[in-house]
């Protein structure tokens, strides 16, 4: 099993992360939120990880044009989970799934590392 990295393909930060990845010569596999919308199921296991709130990236554009009643969708992990997944983009990127399972978001070259050296070993 390998790497499984999840986000949005033009976005900046993704676009360190592969360039990360490949110099360091790690094989992934990625998922485009844009191609293919993360379903239910997926967002849960993240959810179950990290908790849900973690997932929403209340940072970018797609979360401050949200209304009122979207943002209190966010509040409940159930409203949160469906929207984030009709709204990929307010989804934290990037979101890496390891081979033993451990999630991790965002891009920390260090902390990618040291994860993919413990797994080596």
């Amino acid at each position: 099993m390998e790497l499984k990295v999840y986000g949005i393909k033009n976005c900046n930060t993704m676009k360190k992360t592969f360039d990360f990845l490949e110099g360091e010569g790690i094989v992934y596999e990625f998922t485009d939120y844009k191609k293919s919308a993360p379903d239910a199921g997926l967002l849960v296991k993240f959810a179950d990880k990290v908790g849900f709130e973690k997932l929403i990236n209340k940072k970018g554009l797609t979360y401050r044009k949200l209304d009122g009643e979207e943002k209190t969708q966010l509040e409940s992990e159930d409203s949160a989970l469906a929207l984030l997944s009709k709204k990929s983009s307010m989804i934290k990127r990037p979101i890496l799934q390891f081979p033993d399972g451990e999630i991790m978001m965002g891009f920390d070259p260090e902390a990618i590392k040291e994860k993919i050296d413990s797994i080596d070993k």
